[in-house]
């Protein structure tokens, strides 16, 4: 085990300013203000190239919960058999459990294959099933696509994260993040209303109007697979195998300033005790269950929104697809407010507990409330709420873990207790508990106060940590000078 060094120890502090962590040892003012200028024109550089086809590529996991929740307010769930009993949810788990079994080995493929290859192989592999889900006949059949578009799918999430987080410093992570998350509520809201108008195809072809939204969507998906090999960034240590990106001296600009905030630019070399002995942290499992606990809210309403806004509210099945989407285009409000807080604050624990807040108050009105619109605007609440916390959680992990392994080992463990959460979601939407669907309302509340738990006893762990290592009675994470940012 060796410990990692950077920079100027006291300047590093998760709670300190920015310009203090990026002043340089033996550099003028001058040169810090003309080194900073360059940082940041690349890092808009950056922000272009990668936060765009990752945002978009993230979209890919609620494009097809977008497809699926849409279809099952037409004849889809009637025309495969879906209809009886819990079929229909047991789709929705098999797709979570087979990218569960995945992430892990897909998110070492990533470091391993590259980038380039990995997103753009298993993207267009994503849209081929996709189109390819449009002309089965039965609920079994629906079963196996449902299996390979998860297991297509499982490196997508904890790969962008362990891409993104290589990027960027800590202080801007959140923002990035948000940025994923902007592209992902966007997609999935215009997917929505673009499936209102392909449900009118329906006849069109010799096709239905669910067949519809799984071809055009899943061919629009194919496309995004080839532009991403030479749209999409490689790790900083090897930006220069990017299509025109970065020049050699960008490149070194780029890395420098990673190290700089934590030291962990280059991975150890790869072997399965250097992977496996992350598994010894406890952190992971706190930060695993904070996202298992976030997707059982984020499961239940992209998959079951438009059923509940159908059989809940009454709306007929046309409303309920189109009045699915407005409340994903105001989450892009919250999560983009709440992110650029918290990285000009640095603060991690009390923007989550804020949307935690927001979160139940929406599923309090959702649940309890008697007129339609003030259940409505509670749709609002809590979509705002879960993805600005989506957001703020994975630059809460990021934020507080060093090593490219390290970080590769905790986007998968959080990426598959996330889909593990999904498992559980898929399940506490039960129609015979319409219009109110309690079990959901009660599940969800409950969740995000063990949220609020967990964010609390971190805190305090992050604050006793950082208290020892100012006195030096302590390192961190392996690397002299890094402190938690909580």
């Amino acid at each position: 085990m060796s410990v990692r060094s950077f920079g100027s120890g006291p300047g590093h502090d998760g709670t300190t300013s920015t310009e203090t962590a990026l002043t340089g040892d033996d550099e003028s003012p001058e040169e810090i203000k003309v080194r900073l200028r360059e940082e940041k024109r690349i890092r808009l550089k950056v922000d272009f190239r990668l936060c765009t086809i990752a945002g978009i590529l993230c979209s890919l996991n609620l494009l097809d919960s977008g497809i699926i929740s849409s279809a099952a307010v037409t004849s889809m769930l009637h025309d495969l058999g879906l209809d009886h009993g819990n079929r229909y949810s047991v789709s929705i788990l098999i797709f979570t459990v087979a990218s569960v079994c995945f992430q892990l080995p897909a998110t070492l493929a990533v470091r391993i294959m590259g980038p380039r290859f990995f997103f753009a192989f298993v993207t267009f592999c994503f849209g081929l099933i996709t189109m390819c889900t449009a002309f089965i006949h039965t609920w079994r059949q629906m079963i196996i696509m449902r299996v390979l578009l998860g297991i297509s799918m499982s490196g997508i999430y904890p790969g962008l994260a362990l891409l993104i987080s290589s990027w960027y410093r800590r202080e801007e992570l959140q923002l990035r993040f948000a940025f994923l998350q902007v592209g992902e509520v966007i997609v999935l809201a215009t997917g929505g209303i673009v499936n209102y108008g392909l449900n009118h195809l329906s006849g069109h072809g010799g096709l239905k109007g669910w067949q519809w939204m799984y071809v055009v969507q899943g061919l629009i998906a194919c496309i995004i697979g080839i532009v991403t090999y030479w749209w999409i960034v490689d790790f900083p240590e090897r930006s220069d195998q990017s299509f025109f990106f970065l020049s050699q001296d960008e490149a070194r600009v780029a890395t420098s300033r990673i190290q700089r905030d934590r030291g962990d630019v280059v991975p150890a070399p790869f072997s399965w005790t250097e992977i496996l002995r992350h598994f010894l942290d406890p952190k992971i499992y706190g930060f695993a269950a904070s996202f298992f606990l976030l997707n059982l809210v984020s499961t239940s309403l992209s998959y079951f929104l438009p059923i509940i806004l159908q059989n809940g509210m009454g709306f007929s099945s046309n409303k309920a697809i189109l009045l699915a989407a407005p409340p994903y285009y105001y989450a892009a409000i919250p999560v983009i407010l709440s992110s650029r807080i918290g990285d000009k604050y640095r603060l991690r624990g009390p923007v989550i507990t804020f949307n935690s807040l927001c979160l139940i108050a929406g599923f309090g009105m959702l649940g309890f409330a008697d007129q339609v619109t003030v259940r409505y605007v509670g749709t609002y609440l809590a979509t705002g709420a879960y993805v600005s916390n989506w957001a703020a959680l994975n630059s809460y992990q990021a934020s507080n873990i060093t090593g490219q392994w390290k970080r590769a080992v905790t986007a998968a463990a959080v990426t598959a207790c996330n889909g593990l959460g999904g498992v559980a979601g898929s399940f506490i939407v039960r129609q015979q508990e319409a219009p109110r669907y309690l079990t959901a309302v009660w599940v969800s509340i409950g969740s995000h106060i063990f949220i609020i738990a967990i964010v609390a006893a971190f805190s305090v762990f992050f604050y006793i940590a950082n208290s020892r290592q100012k006195q030096g009675r302590k390192i961190i994470e392996e690397t002299e000078g890094f402190r938690y940012t909580y």
